[in-house]
């Protein structure tokens, strides 16, 4: 059976995209820890990041690096962080999270965030990469 993010990228279910190509897609989490919190997710399925082929991980970090730096032109932050927890989905995604500190990484702080904010800031970020030369995923 498809995972939950591959039915997202199939247009089967929703999903906010913030970039799209042949390797990866990203989208902004329905549960946030904060505004601007996405996960970057390989097109194919596999459970376990350490099973991911070399060459897609190499991709998914590039393409992370991107993102985080549409992520901060768009929202306030010290940092972009990066994790990989995988429990709640097996499709191995990696989060992005904007942080000032280390309690942005805790996900008892996530919450349900509106689809109309969900869809205005993966539209900013977008934009934001647009501007520093890349093709984000359409909305």
């Amino acid at each position: 059976m498809a995972s939950l993010f591959t039915r997202i990228l199939a247009g089967e279910l929703p999903g906010h995209f913030v970039w799209k190509d042949e390797v990866c897609f990203s989208i902004m989490t329905l549960h946030p820890i904060r505004q601007g919190h996405l996960i970057v997710i390989p097109n194919q399925e596999v459970n376990h990041w350490d099973d991911v082929p070399p060459t897609t991980v190499a991709h998914l970090m590039q393409v992370g690096q991107h993102i985080a730096k549409g992520i901060k032109a768009v929202i306030p932050c010290k940092r972009v962080g990066v994790m990989i927890v995988g429990l709640e989905v097996p499709h191995t995604h990696i989060h992005l999270i904007p942080a000032d500190s280390p309690a942005d990484f805790d996900f008892r702080h996530a919450r349900e965030m509106s689809q109309s904010l969900l869809a205005e800031t993966a539209a900013n970020i977008r934009q934001a990469l647009m501007t520093a030369g890349h093709k984000p995923a359409q909305p």
